[in-house]
């Protein structure tokens, strides 16, 4: 197989050296992902106000929804690339690239459509505060239009990492960054012009992060460079993809559905609880890089070393990757829990929402580790070829017990405190049934889902 200078090939060569040397670049481009995604609520609060902060803060979960399904859908996409890569099938991983290409090109522009149609409905039914109401709707609208651009960023991104290229991402997501915050500045900090503005910034920016990786991909000089020529949709792969991508796209979706209650509740307690826990929010974010970065990488050393048919190494490296994030994930729990107060003021100049964002940070961050521990025995399951059983289980436990516990518990204590404890309490839940399974099953055997075993036709 040939490969690029800046692909890692996880097969071979020391665990923990390769999976760190393949995160590093993650968490520093989700940092400067965060960062200018922090930007707007940042520039928002600060010159137009926390009804515009309200507006912007309280749209994140109504986001994910359609960007969370397509960005599960895309790991399966990693997940085959990663798997056809490791087993040195040149082949059908072009087939896997292409296939990917073109599907979430023609999907993202569907649902961009759809989602800037509905975005004010889906608002209302989420019962954001008329006072909210306008501004949110410009933001999530305007936001929508350019889905495509996120969608297609997520798939040239998945195509990277799948084939050990973390580098790359990383290069372009800090120029990205940098044009968002000069945007958002520009726009509201100079011009004046609304919240909306807030997204074309972060619409614009995410579009030349996809041609920047979309220009890598066409020149370089490896067995998965893409071809104009190649750019078809080959119906096995596609339902190669979809086999192993659905359950986290439906997982990621369902789970937002689940997050939109939550943020409705928190909208039925005013705009400065939308304020503060959007702000909290947005550092919960940062928390969170470890993890997710952790996650990435260990999806891909297990998909790759799996491919090579090599579960000794794979289980190797998932136990390093759970170890390392979840103490990661906990230190910066403490740190947060020491520093909130002073965090969350960067964000607002009310003290009430202050108040709102301090109470949750201090009751959500000291139970970060339980969140790695989901995240990170998904990712395990899925670079195996799982999916299914962490997507039941964080539908079981983040969406139809949390839900459950809000419809119950929030009216009979009047408090905003349930909508906090819940995380945590779901946390637990989950990470208490992926770890059981974890350990008790053969996830790493041919049942697993071994893409070579379930190789299309040619």
């Amino acid at each position: 197989m040939k490969t690029g200078t800046a692909d890692l090939n996880m097969t071979e060569g020391p665990i923990a050296k390769k999976i760190v040397l393949f995160a590093v670049p993650l968490f520093l481009g989700n940092l400067f992902q965060q960062l200018y995604n922090t930007a707007d609520t940042f520039v928002v609060g600060n010159l137009l106000g926390d009804d515009a902060l309200a507006g912007v803060s309280s749209t994140g979960s109504l986001i994910f929804l359609l960007v969370g399904f397509f960005s599960g859908i895309a790991m399966g996409a990693g997940v085959v690339i990663a798997r056809f890569f490791g087993a040195g099938d040149r082949e059908l991983m072009r087939k896997a690239i292409h296939t990917s290409l073109v599907f979430f090109f023609c999907a993202g522009v569907v649902f961009s459509v759809a989602g800037a149609l509905g975005a004010g409905g889906m608002l209302k039914l989420m019962k954001t505060p008329d006072a909210v109401l306008p501004q949110a709707t410009e933001y999530v609208r305007t936001y929508f239009a350019g889905l495509v651009t996120m969608i297609m960023y997520n798939v040239c991104m998945g195509i990277m990492q799948a084939v050990g290229n973390s580098r790359h991402p990383l290069y372009y997501l800090i120029v990205s960054s940098v044009i968002n915050i000069a945007l958002d500045y520009l726009f509201i900090g100079v011009f004046r012009m609304g919240v909306g503005s807030a997204a074309v910034a972060t619409v614009i920016s995410q579009l030349i992060s996809v041609l920047l990786c979309l220009r890598r991909l066409m020149s370089v000089d490896a067995d998965y460079r893409v071809s104009v020529k190649e750019l078809r949709i080959d119906r096995d792969v596609l339902k190669l993809i979809l086999k192993y991508g659905l359950p986290s796209g439906f997982q990621n979706s369902v789970i937002s559905i689940a997050n939109v209650v939550v943020q409705s509740h928190i909208n039925g307690f005013g705009a400065e609880a939308m304020a503060g826990c959007g702000a909290y929010a947005k550092i919960e974010g940062f928390a969170f890089l470890p993890v997710t970065c952790f996650s990435a990488a260990i999806t891909t050393f297990v998909s790759q070393n799996l491919g090579a048919d090599n579960s000794l190494r794979a289980r190797k490296g998932a136990r390093f990757g759970l170890v390392t994030a979840t103490l990661s994930a906990e230190a910066i729990g403490g740190l947060i829990i020491l520093t909130a107060p002073f965090l969350i003021d960067a964000f607002t100049e009310s003290g009430e929402a202050l108040r709102y964002g301090v109470d949750k940070a201090r009751i959500c961050s000291g139970f970060f580790f339980l969140c790695a521990t989901c995240h990170c025995l998904a990712a395990v399951l899925r670079g195996a070829g799982r999916a299914v059983v962490p997507m039941a289980a964080m539908l079981a436990c983040w969406c139809v017990i949390r839900v459950t516990i809000l419809f119950i518990f929030v009216p009979l204590t009047g408090t905003i405190d349930i909508v906090n404890w819940v995380y945590p309490i779901t946390w637990f839940l989950c990470a208490a049934v992926l770890l059981v399974y974890y350990l008790k099953v053969d996830w790493s055997s041919p049942a697993g889902g071994r893409v070579s075993n379930d190789k299309p036709a040619r």
